[in-house]
């Protein structure tokens, strides 16, 4: 019996996605819940798992296919009694004392039999996306990698022990050799959906950006003296994020039209504050929101953008939690950037672009100078929607809440 292996819902608004990489060949064996192949829209990659266990007998859309929802991937052959055995491994050999492994060999020569045997079993699966973006991230041989997942799997604890040991293994060439003067590689899904909704915010939005600087004297300040306690409390790190979220939902509570947007001869205002995080991946710059900010606590901020960091990085971020935003703020400072013009996220009709803090020589209220930790802040907005007078007060009550965020607890 064939089980149709097929498109599932994409999420709103999504109806195509691009078949990325087959995870499985055809005669293979499969396990129930095991992932088969890739799939990339323009917003995330997601895999499709096999409903049933049996064996890939058939691919219908090849790697680099454009699908649309409900479309047929693959056959599945259905095996009988609904369970795959997991593979035999074969017991270790013993290495003969004239083979033994020079001092300077890899990993692998230099690890007891038990392990190869282990690396030897891992060889036999597909390495799982995240893993596989690390294995490439720091040009490894996955082969050599001790592995402790199921089945002798490879999982990602695996790789950042074998990294923070040494990261004896990795494959690079003893002699540099040149590649090819030219390479051309199909942009991905995410990559063109990215530059198509950067290029509509130019040629739609009437955009300018304004600046201003902020020293950041109190909020590190706040930081070392809380961070201890707010750890031992919450289990996760007061960054800068977050304050910087609640600074700007009290301006933009302020200023309701840089929390509105545009639709046809419509201004939409917005009651509620979705703020969203820009995120940079290998894949390319994602967006996941926070929601409701303006409900939310330090910690509840902060445990967000850490678990969207998390699952950024491993490319499982849901179409969902990255929608509806209303409101984007994207920190160029943990590039080195001084300083930027970010670009509007549509529909939205502002975005906040933060940058590197540096030591630098102001003049302070009494006259003296001072060293003070400062950071340049860029407002870009959509002036159709946002006057020059609204966009300059927003990045000045922004300043005013982070040189000083008690105004923040007591709304002033």
């Amino acid at each position: 019996m064939s089980t149709e292996i097929k498109v599932p819902q994409l999420g709103e608004s999504v109806s195509e996605a691009t078949v990325a990489k087959w995870l499985k060949q055809p005669g293979e064996a499969v396990a129930q819940d095991e992932p088969l192949v890739e799939l990339e829209t323009d917003k995330v990659t997601l895999e499709v798992n096999a409903p049933v266990s049996g064996s890939l007998s058939e691919i219908v859309a090849e790697e680099g296919a454009d699908v649309e929802v409900d479309a047929v991937l693959a056959l599945l052959a259905e095996s009988e009694g609904g369970a795959v055995p997991a593979p035999k491994e074969e017991a270790p050999k013993p290495v003969p004392a004239a083979a033994a492994p020079a001092p300077k060999e890899r990993a692998l020569k230099a690890a007891p039999a038990a392990v190869a045997s282990v690396a030897s079993a891992a060889a036999d699966y597909p390495l799982a996306p995240s893993v596989r973006r690390l294995v490439d991230e720091h040009n490894l041989d996955p082969k050599v990698i001790p592995a402790t997942g199921k089945n002798g799997r490879l999982t990602k604890v695996d790789i950042l022990k074998f990294v923070a040991s040494g990261g004896e293994g990795a494959t690079s060439p003893t002699v540099p050799e040149r590649g090819p003067r030219e390479e051309r590689v199909k942009m991905t899904r995410l990559r063109r959906s990215i530059a198509g909704r950067l290029k509509e915010a130019q040629n739609t939005a009437a955009m300018l950006t304004t600046f201003n600087e902020v020293d950041m004297t109190a909020v590190m300040q706040a930081r070392k003296q809380y961070q201890d306690a707010f750890v031992r409390k919450n289990g996760i790190k007061l960054g800068f994020m977050s304050f910087f979220a609640k600074a700007c939902v009290t301006a933009l509570k302020e200023l309701p039209a840089v929390n509105g947007s545009i639709d046809g001869n419509d201004i939409v205002y917005k009651n509620y504050y979705d703020i969203g995080v820009a995120v940079g991946t290998p894949q390319g710059l994602v967006v996941p929101v926070v929601r409701d900010c303006d409900l939310k606590g330090l910690a509840e901020i902060e445990a967000d953008i850490s678990g969207y960091g998390t699952k950024a990085r491993e490319g499982k971020l849901t179409v969902e939690e990255m929608t509806g935003g209303t409101f984007t703020i994207s920190n160029g400072g943990i590039y080195g950037s001084m300083l930027s013009t970010p670009i509007l996220n549509t529909p939205q009709s502002a975005i906040l672009g933060m940058h590197n803090i540096t030591q630098r020589a102001m003049v302070m209220p009494d006259g003296s100078i001072a060293a003070r930790p400062m950071m340049y802040l860029a407002l870009s907005y959509d002036h159709r929607i946002i006057d020059g007078r609204e966009a300059v007060t927003f990045l000045v009550r922004v300043k005013q809440c982070l040189e000083d965020p008690a105004r923040m607890l007591y709304d002033v």
